[in-house]
């Protein structure tokens, strides 16, 4: 990653923008109360490499779709979860159901067994 570092001078310049442009030496602040005779150290410019606009946007798209496909994931998951839930319950029903019919099947096997002997209902 890079940073960027703004001079003084650079900060003076009002409307001017310096975004292609870093310091990597910032100027150190000596907070010792020692004046040095040194002569003012020159600050290297080195120029930025620019952030290539399609990549960033490859970026915030690749984002959006990360986002986009945990969505879908997460409705898909929702919805097996509750397909697994509809079929526990219709299964139930459905055996409970096909007691009660193999109940009924049975009394009329039994009502036609009595019919076809001719007798009289108990």
């Amino acid at each position: 990653m890079f940073m960027m570092m703004m001079t003084d001078e650079s900060m003076s310049h009002h409307g001017q923008h310096h975004q292609n442009y870093y310091n990597p030496n910032p100027p150190t602040n000596n907070m010792s109360g020692h004046h040095q005779n040194h002569p003012p150290q020159q600050q290297q410019i080195v120029p930025r490499p620019p952030i290539n606009e399609d990549f960033q946007k490859q970026i915030q798209q690749d984002w959006a779709n990360r986002e986009y496909i945990e969505v879908i994931s997460g409705s898909i998951k929702r919805i097996a979860d509750f397909l697994n839930s509809f079929d526990l319950s219709c299964r139930y029903r459905l055996a409970q159901l096909n007691e009660k019919l193999t109940s009924l099947e049975r009394k009329i096997e039994v009502l036609e067994a009595w019919i076809s002997k001719g007798e009289t209902l108990p």
